[in-house]
């Protein structure tokens, strides 16, 4: 069941998927309502989930669950990998590669290859400060504290 994303508790469990290239104007509203829809339809063990999703920065897709009524399964989360897979076959977009990093250089997003992020940051064309998104966030809350923060607040400092 659909829930507006303001709606759900701190402790949502969410994932994050970045695409590795903004989605067009022509694709959103599609793409919005293929989200909707597969939050309407999704459940565990056939009762409804209360889940949603938010879209950041036309490169982010976010989809939460209230845990607390009711928790996801191993089948419900295949269900919704399964969807994605669909997303990035019809979008020609790459949405499960974890070992990209997304940025911000300015106003632009930048999206690289981990090892050419950490080129960039060998030559110094990324600072601690540079404000990366941490996708390994677990929840709601943590979304909205930790995952657009300075490189040297995130698991990417490592690389410093």
């Amino acid at each position: 069941m659909f829930v507006p994303f303001d709606e759900l508790p701190d402790s949502a469990r969410i994932w994050i998927y970045q695409s590795n290239r903004p989605f067009t104007e022509t694709e959103l509203p599609t793409l919005k309502e293929e989200l909707r829809q597969f939050i309407e339809e999704w459940t565990v063990h056939g009762a409804n989930l209360n889940a949603s999703f938010t879209l950041k920065y036309n490169r982010f897709i976010i989809i939460a669950v209230d845990e607390d009524y009711a928790s996801t399964s191993g089948c419900s989360v295949d269900a919704s990998v399964h969807f994605i897979q669909k997303l990035q076959e019809k979008y020609q977009v790459d949405l499960l590669d974890k070992m990209n990093v997304t940025f911000k250089q300015g106003d632009y997003i930048a999206y690289k290859e981990l090892k050419d992020f950490k080129k960039m940051v060998k030559n110094r064309a990324v600072s601690p400060k540079t404000v990366v998104f941490n996708n390994l966030v677990n929840s709601k809350a943590e979304f909205q504290e930790y995952w657009e923060v300075p490189m040297e607040e995130s698991w990417h400092k490592r690389f410093l």
